[in-house]
């Protein structure tokens, strides 16, 4: 149940896929793991009843629409933005493409990036409150502690390991094909966003 609730694509896995795709084995296995460490937090947060926390505070369910919206769209602004070529001064085209790739965003800029996907994702509280909610109120005591804690290993085992293979396979992409999947990801997650947005307006 656990990879059931992590693995259908979302902002968090369209994160780590970009980062798989885009930057070093190093950076996109840190992605994931900075991920996967927010997304146990969620999914603590989400069984031990955040549920509770929003129905006892009306407004932010949609003050979280609203903030969660706008940085989404934010990121997926980033992503369809072209990148700064390389320099001229590059020794060569291999060097050029590696140069890019190292150029990334640093541990800091990953760790905030990760936190935002994760925290800033007001769909994720809603699926995850009503799937991991209603988990919570079928087992108790020690079943759902050992109900938790595979759903938490389940996080540990798909995003570093999506990465992987991912970053694995990506050696064989040209610039071309990084190119179209980080335009692809950034239209989806502007499309989300902005569908979050008009949730708040009560558009649509």
């Amino acid at each position: 149940m656990g990879l059931a609730y992590v693995a259908p694509i979302g902002m968090q896995n369209l994160f780590v896929i970009n980062a798989a795709v885009s930057q070093p084995r190093s950076r996109a296995l840190a992605t994931a793991l900075f991920v996967t460490m927010f997304d146990m937090m969620l999914t603590l947060a989400c069984f031990f009843g955040i549920g509770a926390v929003m129905d006892a505070v009306p407004w932010l369910g949609p003050l979280m629409q609203l903030v969660g919206g706008a940085l989404v769209v934010l990121i997926g602004v980033v992503l369809v933005l072209p990148r700064k070529k390389a320099s001229k001064t590059e020794p060569n085209a291999a060097g050029s493409a590696a140069y890019e790739r190292a150029k990334g965003p640093g541990l800091r800029g990953v760790f905030v990036a990760a936190l935002l996907v994760t925290w800033c994702n007001p769909q994720a509280f809603i699926d995850g409150t009503m799937m991991l909610g209603a988990f919570r109120a079928t087992f108790g005591g020690a079943d759902g502690l050992a109900f938790v804690t595979g759903a938490c290993a389940a996080s540990l085992v798909w995003f570093p390991g999506m990465a992987l293979i991912v970053s694995v396979l990506g050696s064989r992409f040209n610039d071309r094909v990084l190119r179209v999947i980080n335009v692809v990801c950034g239209l989806v997650v502007i499309a989300y966003g902005v569908r979050l947005i008009a949730a708040f307006f009560g558009i649509g």
